[in-house]
């Protein structure tokens, strides 16, 4: 028995641990070999900062030639993620374009002959470049190179005269985006809504008899339809982030390229079987746009969020997680109120009045559901609806004295949830 003890022994001083399948050692060479690339890592940084003193020109600091030098690799990083984008722009441009021959080579076809005719009536039209570089500069929009005037037709888009702009109409389709200003805001909606709107024609023609049409090619190729509405949604977002007024026509251009495509009743299928989770997000985009805008004069720019939110709501899968989220905000902020109240601390003013916007979305798309089906509300909500009910009387009571405006709203909200149509003055 004493061998037998002494072997155990050595083999738990083999370095083995009980219930472990590695050997201490490996985890000792593990742990060496991270205290190695650590030490590389101080050298390798040690040799740079010896290499940046003993090359820096005379008259320049350590520090001042370390952050030119910082700058010039972030510039080149920056170059080369532009040309990725364009890149990137130029494939999607091509897919859409393939997938629309795939649905109808009778309509690209047309829409090719257009294109040159087009293509030969600007050859006969110079570009004047320093017409066009002097409006991009006012735009506050910088000329990437030389070639980019290549595309300015893009631009004329929104400068030239109507008839210019009619016969240019099917060449600046087929201008790649993003490669003539990297920042222009108006790319991020123009090149997606010129393919969703070609889909939509060709949804018309097709639906009136005078074009064939294939829609089952979008389920062969989602990555396409996906990346457009992902692109409109993205764009859509960044212009009601910092809204501009008027608003531009491009901006009620794709709007309307949304509305139509989530309410047409064979498209909206396949994008929303494609996209849900990004119409998702845009939803909650937009309901924190509304809420967390602090601005002195945000209503104008609020009241244009929530039209876009009463618009998605037409669409009746849409519209029912829209109700959802809304219910969840309200009866967050809710519960949030009536907590400060009762402790006597300080509420969120700006928040306060934000919500108000939210109800009264909330109160139409119920008030709608309602009409629509013509039965009672109590069918949809779900667990958003129960929640939101729960203790809602006790709310009520509680902030109709203090907050009388915001209590009855909740309490027509709740009527709508619990009956039938409600008529709302």
């Amino acid at each position: 028995p004493a061998p037998g003890r002494r072997r155990a022994r050595s083999s738990r001083r083999g370095g083995w641990h009980l219930g472990k399948s590695l050997p201490r050692r490996y985890s000792f060479e593990i742990k060496d070999g991270r205290e190695k690339q650590i030490w590389y890592l101080k050298i390798s940084k040690l040799a740079l900062a010896f290499a940046i003193i003993h090359s820096k020109p005379p008259g320049k600091s350590s520090k001042e030639y370390t952050e030119y030098l910082a700058k010039t690799v972030s510039e080149q990083d920056f170059g080369w993620k532009w040309k990725v984008e364009v890149l990137e722009a130029e494939v999607l441009r091509l897919r859409q374009e393939l997938l629309l021959n795939r649905i109808s080579p009778r309509f690209c076809l047309e829409n090719r002959k257009q294109d040159t005719s087009a293509e030969t009536l600007l050859g006969q039209e110079p570009v004047n470049p320093v017409t066009y570089s002097s409006q991009l500069e006012d735009s506050g929009c910088d000329v990437c190179n030389d070639s980019a005037f290549d595309s300015l037709g893009i631009a004329s888009d929104f400068h030239q005269s109507e008839h210019n702009v009619n016969t240019s109409k099917h060449w600046l389709e087929r201008v790649p985006p993003l490669n003539f200003c990297h920042s222009s805001k108006e790319q991020s909606l123009t090149a997606p809504v010129h393919f969703l709107q070609r889909l939509l024609e060709i949804r018309k023609l097709s639906e009136g008899g005078i074009l064939q049409a294939d829609f089952s090619e979008l389920e062969n190729d989602s990555f396409t339809i996906c990346s457009s509405v992902s692109q409109l949604l993205d764009g859509l977002t960044i212009f009601y982030n910092s809204p501009k007024f008027p608003s531009p026509s491009f901006l009620t251009e794709g709007v309307n390229v949304l509305i139509s495509l989530i309410t047409d009743t064979k498209l909206s299928n396949h994008v929303l079987k494609k996209c849900f989770k990004k119409m998702e997000e845009f939803k909650k985009n937009l309901i924190q746009i509304i809420l967390r805008n602090r601005s002195v004069n945000r209503f104008q720019a609020l009241n244009t969020v929530s039209e876009m939110l009463g618009l998605l709501g037409r669409n009746n899968i849409l519209r029912n997680s829209l109700i959802s989220l809304l219910l969840s905000e309200v009866r967050q902020f809710a519960e949030q109120l009536l907590q400060a109240h009762q402790v006597q601390s300080v509420y969120d003013i700006t928040q306060y009045e934000n919500m108000f916007l939210l109800c009264m979305i909330l109160e139409q798309l119920l008030q709608n559901e309602t009409e629509e089906s013509n039965i009672s509300s109590s069918d949809y909500g779900g667990e958003e609806k129960i929640k939101f009910l729960k203790n809602l009387d006790q709310i009520i009571l509680h902030l109709s004295d203090e907050f009388p405006l915001f209590s009855l709203y909740l309490w027509r909200v709740s009527v709508l949830l619990n009956s039938g149509p409600m008529q709302i003055d």
